[in-house]
């Protein structure tokens, strides 16, 4: 139900100096962790960072730099705040607090996500839905689901939020040319290609109530958007059967009469049409712009399908991991709960971000698809609203991932800094912390962005 398409050269450029400055950055971040002492994590599972306001002692043995962001970085509302900034060319920590200790990521975990499976799949990997027909009954149809759920019901000419996805209608065009004057009796959906749970018990059921979040299943439509033209859009409980309802009403006449029900595909039954999604390059895409929940859960399961785990929640620790790993970062400390983030079980040092970010702002691999694909301070995705008034001067320099879920808020990127200098950072703030840490936030990057080289850690 998956395919790669091949005419896509896959380009593996790693260059020396990149390759050294990372395992530099990597030693350099784990010798300084060493003088730290043990990193001894939260019993409450929240991970969260004491001190925060206080230079860690991960800190530069000898700082002579002389900017300082430490008014920002003790703003109260950042609650157990954490971040690291490293110059992009020399690989210097500029500013650490507590960057060595597992956190709470929200959303930039999406990260993680994309890395994965541009690794793992590449980014012209498609999914497919497939309609099959009962060899001893042609009255009987299966769908069988992939695992996209960009498919949409919208009509001829008009989009989803999904841009240029599948349409069942397409779908059922070619199912109705396949059983002629065969009445269809009965939909059977199989959905059966994610394996385990379809909710994270961890995440809160008002991200599904809301509109954020959908069950995680390998066959539904539009992300189960009560509107498909709505980002945030109410999802239901039965993604799968809304499915079977809506290519019910796309088949018109030949299925007015036919039952839906769940079941497994024979394999007896014979394949009579299917449509494929977008390259995941597009998913990647619209996901880091909006943050899009339901596609994030569904590259973690094909990246876990393709890693030969079973696509279930309990799989995509040791999937992601191991894709992560595959694109020559090093996992220790990493604990993933889910695709998107949306669990606060979700644990990630940020230290870990500036390897990512060295090979997402390096373009290595296909990873240059994520570098175009994130928001821009002031002007696009997540971040269209972000760094005005005080902060307007660091619009449009400022490149990142957005987070947020109930006790935490968080931001990963890069900056192009006043002075010229390329500066990746990570800031967690996290525990009781509400709105108000995403302006304390863009305070402290704005900072990041005004000092350039000169940041000092003080």
């Amino acid at each position: 139900m998956f395919e790669r398409i091949k005419n896509f050269e896959y380009l593996k450029q790693v260059g020396i100096g990149l390759a050294s400055g990372v395992v530099a950055l990597a030693l350099l971040i784990a010798g300084l962790s060493i003088s730290a002492g043990p990193v001894i994590p939260s019993s409450n599972g929240s991970n969260q960072a004491q001190n925060s306001s206080q230079p860690s002692s991960s800190a530069t043995p000898t700082d002579n730099r002389t900017c300082s962001v430490a008014q920002a970085a003790a703003d109260t509302t950042l609650g157990s705040m954490q971040a690291v900034v490293v110059n992009q060319a020399t690989n210097e920590v500029l500013f650490d607090r507590n960057s060595a200790v597992p956190g709470a990521t929200a959303s930039t975990l999406k990260l993680l996500t994309a890395t994965a499976a541009l690794q793992a799949l590449g980014p012209n990997y498609r999914v497919s839905t497939r309609v099959y027909q009962d060899a001893a009954d042609p009255g009987t149809i299966y769908v069988l689901g992939g695992g996209d759920p960009t498919l949409s019901r919208t009509g001829p000419g008009k989009q989803s939020v999904y841009p240029d996805a599948p349409k069942l209608s397409t779908l059922a065009i070619a199912v109705n040319a396949a059983v002629k004057t065969t009445p269809i009796t009965k939909i059977i959906l199989d959905s059966s290609v994610f394996q385990g749970a379809s909710w994270e018990p961890s995440w809160e059921r008002t991200e599904q109530t809301i509109g954020y979040m959908s069950e995680v299943t390998a066959l539904q439509v539009d992300g189960d958007r009560n509107n498909p033209q709505l980002e945030t859009s109410p999802r239901s409980t039965t993604p799968v059967i809304r499915a079977g309802n809506w290519f019910r009403q796309a088949l018109g006449a030949s299925a007015v009469g036919a039952t839906i029900s769940l079941g497994k595909l024979p394999t007896s039954a014979n394949q009579i049409a299917q449509v494929q999604s977008q390259p995941i390059s597009k998913w990647i895409l619209h996901m880091l712009q909006v943050s899009d929940n339901t596609e994030a859960e569904a590259l973690a399961r094909l990246v876990s399908l393709d890693e030969g785990f079973d696509g279930s929640f309990t799989s995509i620790d040791a999937a992601i991991k191991k894709a992560l790993t595959d694109a020559g970062l090093n996992t220790t400390g990493l604990s993933i709960k889910d695709g998107s983030g949306l669990s606060a079980n979700n644990s990630v040092p940020p230290a870990f971000f500036m390897q990512l970010m060295q090979k997402i702002f390096a373009g290595t691999d296909y990873f240059s698809v994520i570098k175009q694909a994130l928001p821009v301070a002031g002007e696009s995705g997540s971040l269209a609203t972000r760094f005005k008034g005080k902060n307007l001067d660091a619009a449009g320099h400022v490149f990142a991932k957005t987070g947020w879920i109930k006790h935490g808020y968080s931001l990963v990127g890069y900056a192009n800094a006043k002075d010229g200098t390329v500066l990746l950072f990570a800031v967690y703030a996290l525990g009781n912390v509400t709105d108000t840490a995403k302006d304390a936030i863009d305070n402290l990057v704005a900072g990041f962005y005004r000092c350039g080289a000169n940041l000092s850690n003080k």
